[in-house]
Parts: C-alpha cells; sequence; structure tokens
C-alpha cells in the first residue's frame, strides 16, 4: 500500500520567473509560460514532478530585479529563475545566482556581455545581438560609405554590442572616425545637439 501512495505523490521544484510585470510583452510571456506549464501537465499527466512557478516583479530596473531574484532564491528556494527580459537586469541576477548555484535562464538579455562561457549558471534563449552586426556591415558596404559613426546609449548593452560592430566594419575597410555615445538619461535636446555638432 505504501508503494501505491509512494507512485501518487507529487514532487513540487520550484522556479522562479523575474518579469518587469508593466511591460506588456512581459506580460504575454508570463501567460505562454503558465499556458504552457499547463497544456504540458493535461497532456502527460503520468509525471508526477510539477513545476511551480513563483512570480515577482522587477519593476523595470537593476535593483528592482535583483531584489525579486534575491527573495525567489531566498524565500522560494527556487532551482532556476526565468528572465529578467533587459540585459542590464540580467546582469546582476546572474551574478547572484552564480553566487547560490541557481540557474538564471534568460529567453530576452540579448547583450554580448553576457556570456554562458564565463558564467556556467546562466544559459541565454535569445539571439545574441552581436548576430546583427553582419547585416549592418553588409548594409554600410552595399551603399559603399568609407566611414561610419556608431550611435549608441552608454549603458552595458550599448557598449557590449560595439566591439562585434568595430570588428565588422574594420573587416570591410570602413573606418570609424568618431562614436557618438548618448546617455540614457539625456533629454531630446542633449541628443540632438550630440547628433548635429
Amino acid at each position: 500500500m505504501d508503494i501505491m501512495m509512494a507512485q501518487n505523490t507529487t514532487i513540487s521544484v520550484n522556479i522562479g520567473a523575474v518579469l518587469d510585470l508593466e511591460n506588456p510583452a512581459a506580460k504575454m510571456w508570463l501567460s505562454c509560460i503558465n499556458m504552457a506549464l499547463s497544456d504540458f501537465y493535461v497532456t502527460h499527466s503520468q509525471f508526477q514532478t510539477r513545476l511551480v512557478l513563483h512570480t515577482r516583479d522587477s519593476m523595470g530596473d537593476v535593483v528592482g530585479a535583483a531584489a525579486a531574484a534575491l527573495d525567489l532564491i531566498k524565500n522560494e528556494q527556487v532551482q532556476a529563475i526565468l528572465g529578467p527580459n533587459a540585459s542590464m537586469q540580467a546582469n546582476f541576477v546572474i551574478d547572484l545566482g552564480e553566487k547560490a548555484q541557481v540557474p538564471i535562464i534568460s529567453f530576452s538579455a540579448s547583450s554580448p556581455s553576457l556570456t554562458s562561457n564565463r558564467k556556467p549558471y546562466f544559459f541565454r534563449a535569445a539571439q545574441n545581438d552581436s548576430t546583427q552586426v553582419n547585416a549592418i556591415s553588409a548594409i554600410v558596404q552595399a551603399f559603399g560609405w568609407r566611414a561610419a559613426v556608431p550611435i549608441y546609449v552608454d549603458n552595458e548593452y550599448g557598449k557590449g554590442v560595439i566591439p562585434y560592430l568595430t570588428d565588422a566594419l574594420q573587416a570591410i575597410d570602413t573606418r570609424i572616425p568618431y562614436r557618438c555615445v548618448i546617455s540614457p538619461a539625456a533629454t531630446d535636446d542633449e541628443i540632438v545637439e550630440e547628433l548635429t555638432s
């Protein structure tokens, strides 16, 4: 009789999700994750292990994402964390995951500076942004431009792709006389001034 009871026992595995819940895309992702879990267990009822999703709001910033991940690790004892949405948030969450030995699986963080090679507990399920540089260099080459000025946001996301873009442009003999770096907090007037100077 104990064997029969053991066979019917479900095993819960806590999984965390750190998402910016004000972001419509994140709301859609969360809905899709919940539907996928539901559909899987309906069609595979023989599995006794159940993933239990615990969601936390990153509030759209780095500190919020780190606090959410820390809460999931300490209070929910999650075995893995999905998210967060943004590359800058992911960088901090990845460090927390490393320390706690909790895998971080990001389906939207795409900065080239986030690499799985250096972080064994980080898994990227999104295309790395450095894959875009060949398309950009092909456009520059098609127009025959001999020089190009990269314009990018002064954050980890913007800085992360620049080395790859520089290499791709140098490969087609296009020089970069200047880099236009825009502060994330720049006003419209400051952006116009930077672009016209």
